[in-house]
């Protein structure tokens, strides 16, 4: 039998330990929400926000390309059989492409081991609830203020002329100006199409409108 003393040290030592361990956890968790702003690009991690990529809620424990709602996977991720798990997700963060030919995710991959390592194990608590992430999803199309909803569109030689719902136009040339849809929940309503700026200079922009066919017959060919 060990001395009396020892064994408040070992349990302490024992503490010690554990708490180590823990820190070091949430270390690896802070290094893999930073990692996991570069796939904010394309990805939300709202369940059922899609964006260029699928919806990263629920990611885990997921057979690959399976995501409800998101409709663009390659036929290549959707034959791969996949589950995504720890050597998985570790395998495509390293090469996309190595690990699946022909998938249309246009990403180099994560050479440092560690990196991915954190970004695996985020992506593990993310979907576990033990974390919960920012929506840093598309805005809100449905809830936008007078400059930014677009009542009118004249197009006269290479400019569009959009009037919005404050009374002020604004000018475009016509290659500076984007015309897109968003069906989901958040986009706009119908036939309230939203003017959303996309160039740090102000002379690009797009106009996102519900569906496709409101399109043309919004804009309206008329010079002042």
């Amino acid at each position: 039998m060990l001395p009396g003393p020892t064994r408040p040290a070992s349990a302490a030592v024992l503490a010690a330990l554990a708490f180590s361990a823990s820190a070091r956890a949430e270390e690896d968790l802070v290094r893999g929400a930073q990692a996991a702003r570069a796939c904010m690009a394309c990805h939300a991690f709202s369940p059922g926000r899609h964006m260029t990529g699928p919806s990263l809620a629920g990611v885990w424990g997921r057979k690959a390309g399976t995501a409800e709602g998101f409709v663009r996977y390659s036929d290549a991720l959707k034959r791969s059989g996949l589950v995504w798990d720890k050597r998985n997700l570790d395998a495509w963060l390293k090469n996309p492409a190595a690990l699946v030919p022909g998938n249309a995710m246009g990403f180099p991959g994560i050479a440092d081991t560690r990196t991915r390592a954190d970004l695996v194990s985020y992506l593990e608590a993310v979907s576990a609830g033990r974390v919960t992430v920012p929506d840093r999803g598309l805005p809100n199309l449905k809830v936008v203020d007078t400059a930014s909803r677009v009542t009118t569109i004249r197009y006269c030689g290479d400019a569009y002329r959009l009037t919005t719902a404050d009374q002020k136009t604004h000018i475009f040339w016509e290659f500076n100006l984007r015309f897109k849809t968003d069906g989901s929940a958040d986009g706009p309503p119908a036939g309230e199409p939203v003017l959303v700026g996309t160039g740090m200079q102000g002379d690009r922009a797009a106009v996102v409108f519900a569906r496709p066919e409101e399109i043309s017959s919004f804009i309206r060919r008329q010079c002042p």
